[in-house]
Formats: structure tokens, sequence, C-alpha cells
């Protein structure tokens, strides 16, 4: 079973040699690998978050498995749905989901389910993969939709796939796709995504989501 391209030629093109020169061309050939356990990428419309993408996804070492999130815009399916069992067609070629770490996953989460249909119109986790099949077309993939949830909802989860990553000994690293502030000038959102990120750093899970609520840092708009 294969899974098609929703948001092709309109996120980004159709043409894959088009698309992969410039996905190239975010990419910064100089950028240092760092052995990333997770980072966060944004997945609006290449024009916009093209740039930024590239420099995160060429900041880290290529992978042999990665656990993708992404939020739901579409609100279709399960809040926390994964899924597994076929593969995901962009014009780069088909990715290949893990399904033995997504099998894992949901032997170890009493909130993640097994659920397609939360990811069949859903463009965040697809925006990622051309740039992952750019760095090394030789990965495997978890999408897993987090939807809105309580903070010790995302806790629980956050521990669940702390264990399955410790537990598989794979080669692979956790990316959040999220675009954090929409619309604001760069200082603006520079500021209120520093108070953001400061939590994360400090893994200080109730105090990030203080900050998006009352500084209003979109973490799943479109």
């Amino acid at each position: 079973m294969v899974r098609n391209p929703v948001v092709a030629g309109q996120f980004y093109t159709r043409n894959a040699s088009k698309l992969e020169k410039e996905i190239k061309n975010y990419f910064d050939p100089k950028a240092k690998k760092i052995e990333a356990i997770g980072c966060v990428s944004p997945h609006a419309g290449y024009i916009y978050s093209g740039p930024v993408a590239g420099a995160v996804i060429s900041h880290i070492k290529a992978r042999q498995s990665y656990i993708m999130l992404g939020p739901n815009h579409t609100g279709v399916g399960k809040r926390f749905g994964l899924d597994m069992g076929r593969s995901w067609l962009t014009p780069l070629g088909e990715a290949e989901i893990d399904n033995e770490l997504a099998q894992s996953i949901l032997d170890n989460s009493k909130l993640i389910e097994k659920d397609p249909s939360c990811h069949s119109y859903e463009h965040s986790i697809e925006v990622q993969l051309p740039f992952l099949q750019v760095l090394n077309k030789d990965f495997k993939f978890v999408p897993i939709i987090i939807s809105h949830g309580r903070a010790d909802e995302y806790i629980q989860i956050g521990e669940e796939l702390a264990k399955v990553v410790r537990d598989c000994r794979k080669d692979l690293t956790i990316i959040a796709s999220s675009d954090m502030t929409h619309y604001e000038p760069h200082k603006t959102a520079q500021k209120k995504d520093k108070l953001a990120i400061d939590k994360i750093i400090e893994l200080d899970t109730e105090g990030f989501l203080k900050q998006i609520e009352i500084h209003d840092i979109s973490m799943c708009g479109y």
C-alpha cells in the first residue's frame, strides 16, 4: 500500500529534479553535523519554510530511522495516531515506514493508536520527507500525529517514546514538525520562540505550554 502525496504541487513542486535542486539550495554544505536526538522543523510551503527546514536538516546526521511527530490540521482521526503498513510517496520516490519500530511504539504506548486516517490528508509530516530523501534516501520513518491534549498526556507519550528509543537501539532522530510563530515580524517571532525554546531545553513541559498560551505561539498552524 502507498500513501500518495496530498500537497505536492501546492506546498512544493511535483517535478522531481526541480524539487531536489530546490532542497539542495536550502541545504548548507558546510553545516557541522550533529548527533541530534531530536529537532524541530517547520511544515509550511517551501517558499516560506524551506530555508529554515533546510538549515535544520542539513545540520543533523543522516539516520537509519526517524520518529516524526506532526500536528493535525484536518481534525480527521485519532488524537494520537500512528501510520504503518504502507510507504509514503513523494516526487522523489517512496519513503518506507519502519514497521518494526512502529509496532514497538504501539506495544509500549497507552495513548498512541494505529490510525492511517489522521495522516491521509495531513501535510505536516509529508513536507519533511523530501528533505530527508535528499539527505539520505536509505532511511525508514514512523509518522505520528500529536493533537491537542493535556500536559500529563504529552509527558506520558514522551516517556513512552523514550523507552522505545532506548530499548530498540536504533540509530534514529525524533523530528517534531512545527511552524511555531506565524505572521510575525522577525524580532517578535525570535523573542516569542526563544521563550518556548528555553522551556524545551529545560524539559519544562508545563512551563512550555504556559508560554504557548500566554504569548499565543502557534505550534500547529497552517
